[in-house]
């Protein structure tokens, strides 16, 4: 593997991939161990509510407010979000965000292990209305 000993990159200004929960993504760096981008959740909108397979996400927000939901099993809780505070997604959480404020709702996400594809998360009933 011929990897640079250090990468650094700027913010894509435009968005790489709508995800599959409809948040627009802007790839960062990855690792062998794990990748990073950066989400961002357009004013008034919802995500679709999904369920990773195997991998785990820390997200720290930047930007907005809003909430996020996460559901394991028989516990479940909905969170308030605003730029400084951080979460995690483990493995087969239930979870859904809302932006409820007026600016984008912007985070960073490091998941562990690298995004394998689409094929890793899957869609679950939506704890909000997304219409």
């Amino acid at each position: 593997m011929n990897r640079k000993p250090f990468e650094t990159q700027l913010l894509p200004s435009e968005k790489n991939v709508l995800a599959p929960d409809h948040s627009e993504i802007r790839l960062l760096l990855n690792t062998t161990r794990g990748s990073s981008c950066h989400c961002t959740l357009p004013p008034g909108s919802v995500s679709l509510a999904g369920v990773h397979a195997m991998i785990e996400e820390i997200w720290y927000f930047v930007q907005g407010r809003g909430q996020v939901w996460r559901k394991q099993g028989d516990h479940e809780e909905v969170v308030d979000v605003f730029p400084g505070v951080c979460l995690t997604i483990p493995p087969q959480t239930h979870f859904q965000f809302r932006n409820a404020g007026e600016e984008p709702l912007g985070f960073i996400i490091v998941t562990m292990p690298p995004w394998p594809g689409e094929q890793e998360w899957m869609e679950v009933a939506a704890h909000w209305s997304t219409e």
